[in-house]
């Protein structure tokens, strides 16, 4: 199993970003998917999950995010808009454990990107 995250940068305040999380060594298809956040200083938080036809994201996302998935790719995306401050983060990809439906919590996270840096700032 391999999570490989890309697409973090800097931008400014209301730009854009999509982040990708290439996979590999499993069936995309047979398990949640998330979206984690973890500024400096705090824990990692919820973001975004996609799974058996479901998406969830955490309130200050609504709106702005969009989690997606390419099962031929085997790739699942997070689509930033309107970016805050607040949004920079090292931003991870994680599978949650199969049959679990506790998405918001790590601890039932079994793998994890490396990360990517997203900066918001003037």
């Amino acid at each position: 199993v391999q999570l490989a995250e890309s697409g973090g940068g800097l931008v400014q305040p209301g730009g854009s970003l999509r982040l990708s999380c290439a996979t590999s060594g499993f069936d995309l298809n047979s398990y949640y998917m998330s979206w984690f956040r973890e500024a400096p200083g705090a824990e990692r938080e919820f973001v975004a999950s996609i799974g058996y036809g479901d998406t969830h994201y955490k309130n200050s996302v609504k709106g702005r995010f969009t989690i997606s998935a390419d099962n031929a790719k085997n790739t699942v995306y997070l689509q930033m808009d309107r970016l805050r401050p607040e949004d920079t983060a090292v931003y991870y990809c994680g599978r949650l454990q199969r049959g679990s439906f506790y998405y918001s919590r790590t601890q039932y996270y079994e793998a994890w990107g490396q990360g990517t840096q997203v900066s918001v700032s003037s």
